[in-house]
């Protein structure tokens, strides 16, 4: 056991022994010096401490503390009552501290239990439960405030990590404080009612036992009673006073001393009315002229005093400020910032800060948020931290997205409309200014806010424009969610699934395949917007087959095979009929006479005619399902359908290639057309 464990046990232990044993007035004397020492331990500490949770176990210390000075109480009226003998320390206080008159003892005795209840014991069980209350109803918005640095970059992982620690341990302790000063309070009343008790018990023991009249008894054991109760209310003020600085700190990170003097006496305006008021009353009233001058003289030199060093440290400041930008000019350029890609950055002109400032009633910052967890729940990658950041090269109502530095799209919104999009069906048109929602370029027009119910009631699609921006970044997402996936991504993605499944990630990586090719074949996954998420299953197929095969491409087939369930709710509908086109059984069998086997994989060799009349040909049968309303599907065999999609990805973003054995057996299809050559 550590020292202080023991320090602590025997200092809780000898407080329930002083219940029970009665000890000797030498003794007394030693605990009640060291319950005195203790207390204005505490008190420094808490004024100097630079924030509550340096003090985090305050409301224990208190408890604790409780307990011990309430022992010595029994401790000491059981002496008082036997022996008439409590020691030196109570015989002090009560004959130095109140002068050896019962009567001015016993006033000051009340003064100080009025000043711990009324004024330190009631303003601090005020202030920590207002404290309590308004911290802990701070709480989302702190958290909202850490998600939203979070995503934009101003901190990383393990800081936000700490700072939700930190806000924990803040609610906890405040929520503890606010039933801990009822230890005070209580303990300021218990002080009192034993105060009572032993003058009466004293006075009976006096007369009935020690044989004296009521005089002498009263004058005896009242002051010893008003001795012992000074002693040991003047460590319960500390302890109160204690409580009420802990719970008032205003400042988290200056010295208290420092700060208070600075507060007071570091503005010399204020000096100087202070030093000219007290002058005023000294020469206009009957009051001490020589005092009120020599203080007012004195408020007034100390405001000059300061003055000048406030002057003289702005200048230096001014000096410090200029010299270290000369010295930044002077050095030679640190380019290894410069060197930093973000992976996602949107960009916006100043008339968009708006949206983006939390202050101004903004939400851009936790539609990000949630971006991050939409994606995430759909496609089970993670998306790196998003940065947004102001750029005054933009017009005003202009944003781009950018992908590794590079911009990949750009929109512009106007600040005061609503973008209103026909779905297709409304008839009555309503006037506007002409625009294309960014994110699918579909016509649209700008309305105003008087405009906004009309256009709903019309059938109209109405969007706010955070939502178009935040719409147009997931799309943007989506698209380039292969390429952000990294290695150290799925490095994080593995370390999460071996948790539970150890043993299937053992197997895997690295004896059969490695942390590139498993990013490969993830990768390949995304791309065709296929949920990564159940990365078990995913892992298992990659078990199975990677003995055979270390193709990337090929693995990932059958892994788009063992995810059909996944791939069959992602493109077909349940209890609906799902049209669809096929590929030409001769088609297939062309492509797949061109596929050419190499050491770095395979490639096609397709005639550059062959290919442009099957492009027409896919071009012509998915205007079909288009002009239904439905979506691009081609169905192909097993075999051909990564070459398939490799020849038309290039011609066709949003095409989907899906092979017979990726749709489950209850799927109900219906061929419109059929991709020939």
């Amino acid at each position: 056991m550590k020292k202080a464990d023991i320090g602590v046990a025997l200092y809780i232990l000898a407080a329930f022994c002083m219940f029970i044993i009665p000890i000797p007035s030498a003794l007394l004397d030693v605990l009640l010096a060291i319950n005195m020492s203790v207390a204005f331990a505490i008190m420094f500490g808490c004024m100097f401490a630079k924030e509550v949770l340096e003090m985090s176990f305050f409301p224990t210390i208190l408890l604790f503390t409780t307990i011990f000075r309430i022992s010595l109480n029994v401790s000491s009226t059981r002496l008082i009552l036997t022996t008439g003998d409590p020691g030196n320390v109570v015989q002090t206080f009560g004959n130095f501290v109140g002068g050896g008159d019962l009567i001015i003892g016993a006033i000051i005795f009340v003064i100080m239990i009025l000043i711990q209840f009324m004024v330190i014991n009631k303003g601090s069980e005020r202030v920590a439960e207002v404290t309590a209350r308004f911290t802990l109803d701070a709480m989302p918005g702190k958290q909202r405030a850490i998600d939203a640095d979070l995503n934009t970059g101003a901190i990383n992982d393990e800081e936000a990590k700490a700072r939700r620690d930190k806000i924990q341990q803040e609610s906890s302790f405040f929520g503890s404080m606010d039933g801990a000063v009822k230890y005070v309070k209580g303990d300021a009343t218990a002080g009192l009612l034993i105060t009572a008790v032993n003058i009466i018990g004293g006075i009976a023991m006096g007369m009935l036992r020690g044989g004296m009249d009521m005089n002498a008894a009263l004058n005896k054991y009242a002051i010893l009673t008003i001795g012992d109760g000074l002693v040991s209310q003047i460590p319960s003020l500390l302890i109160s006073l204690s409580t009420g600085i802990l719970v008032t700190k205003g400042s988290k990170d200056a010295d208290f001393g420092s700060v208070l003097v600075k507060q007071l006496f570091g503005v010399p305006k204020v000096l100087y009315f202070v030093g000219g008021t007290l002058v005023a009353l000294g020469v206009l009233t009957p009051l001490n002229i020589v005092l009120f001058l020599v203080l007012g003289f004195s408020f007034i030199i100390t405001g000059r005093v300061i003055s000048g060093t406030i002057e003289t440290a702005n200048i230096e400041s001014k000096v410090e400020e200029e010299e270290a930008a000369a010295e930044e000019i002077r050095q030679p350029e640190n380019v290894t910032s410069l060197l930093q890609v973000d992976p996602i950055e949107l960009e916006f002109g100043y008339g968009i800060i708006p949206l983006a400032d939390v202050n101004q009633g903004g939400d851009l910052l936790d539609r990000v948020v949630m971006i991050r967890r939409q994606v995430a729940l759909e496609l089970g990658a993670v998306v790196p931290i998003i940065r947004l950041r102001d750029n005054i090269q933009l017009n005003p109502n202009q944003y781009i997205i950018k992908i590794k530095g590079i911009q990949v799209s750009e929109g512009e919104i106007l600040f005061d409309h609503y973008m209103a999009m026909n779905p297709g069906f409304v008839e009555e048109e309503i006037t506007g200014i002409p625009t294309f929602e960014p994110s699918f370029h579909l016509p649209a027009i700008w309305i105003t806010e008087n405009q906004r119910e009309r256009a709903e009631s019309l059938g109209y699609t109405v969007v706010d424009p955070p939502s178009i921006i935040a719409t147009h970044l997931t799309e943007i997402i989506r698209q380039h969610i292969a390429e952000l996936l990294g290695r150290q991504d799925v490095q994080n993605l593995i370390n999460n699934l071996k948790e539970n499944n150890a043993v299937l990630v053992d197997e895997l990586v690295p004896k059969l395949l490695g942390l590139g090719e498993i990013q490969k074949v993830l990768q390949n996954l995304l791309k065709e917007g296929i949920s990564i998420r159940d990365l078990q299953t995913i892992f298992e197929t990659l078990a199975d087959y990677a003995p055979t095969t270390r193709d990337t491409d090929i693995l990932t087939e059958y892994v788009r095979q063992a995810l059909k369930r996944a791939i069959s709710n992602k493109f077909f509908p349940q209890n609906e009929t799902t049209s669809v086109v096929t590929l030409d059984p001769k088609v297939e069998q062309e492509i797949m006479a061109s596929v050419k086997q190499t050491e770095q994989g395979s490639y096609l060799t397709l005639d550059p005619d062959r290919t442009k009349r099957i492009v027409a040909s896919v071009e012509t049968e998915t205007k079909k399902l288009e002009d239904l309303g439905k979506n691009p599907i081609i169905i192909t065999s097993p075999i051909v359908r990564m070459y398939f999609k490799k020849l038309t990805e290039d011609y066709f973003r949003d095409l989907i290639v899906v092979s017979y054995n990726e749709i489950e057996s209850n799927v109900e299809l219906q061929s419109v057309g059929m991709v020939t050559a």
